[in-house]
């Protein structure tokens, strides 16, 4: 049986992602509309597919650094 990894990223992850933000920001544009849905609610936080997030970082914000 082949088993496919899932990458999940949480907030701290995607604010170094897009550059060191503050916590209130990223939770600003990961409440917006146009962010992708988060795939589960942990005690910890909301967690994301990681590709769905770098996808949008691309399109959003092409002049930052997808760091992997």
């Amino acid at each position: 049986m082949t088993r496919k990894t899932l990458r999940l990223i949480g907030a701290h992850e995607i604010r170094v992602q897009l550059g060191g933000i503050s916590r209130q920001r990223v939770y600003s544009i990961t409440g917006q509309e146009h962010f992708p849905k988060p795939v589960a609610e942990l005690a910890a936080g909301k967690v994301w597919l990681a590709e769905e997030v770098e996808a949008w970082i691309k399109l959003r914000r092409p002049t930052l650094r997808n760091s992997k």
